[in-house]
């Protein structure tokens, strides 16, 4: 119940008291606990009972013409609600994130590898334009409710990679995160709204979600993706992603989710094609030209050409504080025998906002290109 009037005392002032703010209290205060059920025990059990309710075909099903009960959920709700078509684009994902996902600015920043003050700008002005337009931030219906789902699938989809791969603490892997944004995808997947890109969305977190039983050993450390106990991988995992790619290709469109999900789709499959890989991240890379995607690419031009034109591939590349570019810069220069360049790349991503699992394996790395 704190919970929910803490909530009540953030929101009410900017978007207005519910018609029925008894109903609201209630209704947030039991999500609340619901959550805080899920995060103590969402360890094997409580991902095994998620993965199974994701396979069957239970609850309301994708004819249901009544989209209000399909998406009756507080926390998707409230995303949707946040996802107000007035409010600028860029801030919509990062107000939905504040309000319904409880991030921090400083997480929100990690996410869209921002400065935490151009983040806090952002939801100053999401909050101005909510009070000057008096815009009611209520459930949306009908197309209103269709015109928010890019902006809603964004969401959760920063949601499930901030669980992937968390950016800090003691933890590689966020557990909770990942499930409760395949939940909510799941939601969107089975009501009338969804779209192939919902599904593309849903085959990519399943996909990946699989690899994460197998992603760190007992003692929390890092392993990668060619090192991984393929056999630890989530089987019913993997044949629900490849059942949501199969209705992802329903019509003409090809989202990025798509070609994600066709590069998570490819590291299932053994032996790995990276020639048919880099082709993939080509076409993302064509479709967004950001330099994460040109980090990743890299990796598979590696894997294609050689170290040598994969570094020169990401040369050019800028993101101040993003310790991934540091550490595949200095994992390239090791292959290419410049360790002693490569031990200054790694040190200087050891200086970038990094979970404690990385930094051991950045460690690692410094004492193969030493010797040790």
């Amino acid at each position: 119940m704190q919970e929910a009037m803490l909530r009540a005392l953030q929101t009410w002032p900017d978007h207005g008291m519910p018609e029925n703010a008894p109903a609201w209290l209630f209704r947030v205060a039991h999500n609340a606990a619901i959550d805080a059920i899920r995060r103590d025990r969402i360890g094997g059990q409580k991902s095994a009972e998620l993965v199974t309710a994701l396979n069957e075909s239970a609850g309301i099903g994708a004819g249901d013409p009544d989209v209000e009960e399909q998406l009756r959920d507080d926390e998707l709700r409230l995303v949707f609600m946040c996802c107000h078509p007035a409010i600028a684009r860029d801030s919509r994902v990062v107000l939905s994130l504040k309000i319904a996902g409880g991030f921090s600015v400083r997480e929100i920043a990690r996410a869209f590898l921002a400065a935490d003050e151009a983040i806090a700008q952002r939801l100053v002005r999401a909050r101005r334009q909510v009070r000057d337009q008096r815009l009611t931030l209520e459930m949306p219906h009908g197309d209103d409710l269709r015109q928010r789902l890019d902006s809603v699938s964004e969401t959760v989809y920063f949601m499930f990679n901030e669980g992937y791969a968390a950016h800090e603490g003691e933890d590689l892997i966020r557990t909770d995160l990942c499930f409760e944004a395949l939940r909510l995808g799941h939601l969107i997947a089975t009501s009338t709204i969804a779209v192939p890109r919902v599904h593309a969305l849903m085959a990519l977190m399943a996909l990946q979600a699989a690899r994460l039983p197998a992603r760190t050993d007992e003692a929390g450390d890092l392993i990668l993706l060619e090192d991984q106990d393929r056999s630890r991988w989530d089987q019913k995992l993997i044949a629900i992603g490849f059942r949501h790619f199969d209705r992802s290709m329903a019509g003409d469109e090809v989202s990025e989710y798509h070609v994600q999900a066709a590069i998570a789709a490819a590291h299932v499959r053994e032996p790995l094609d990276w020639p048919m890989i880099l082709d993939l991240y080509e076409q993302l890379f064509a479709m967004n030209p950001s330099p994460v995607v040109a980090l990743n690419r890299a990796v598979a031009i590696a894997r294609v050409r050689g170290a040598a034109e994969a570094l020169a591939s990401i040369e050019p590349l800028t993101l101040p504080g993003y310790y991934l570019l540091l550490a595949v810069r200095g994992h390239l220069l090791l292959d290419l025998g410049r360790h002693a360049e490569a031990i200054a790349c790694f040190n200087a991503a050891l200086e970038c906002r990094c979970s404690e699992p990385e930094r051991r394996f950045l460690r690692r790395k410094i004492a193969l290109g030493s010797g040790g």
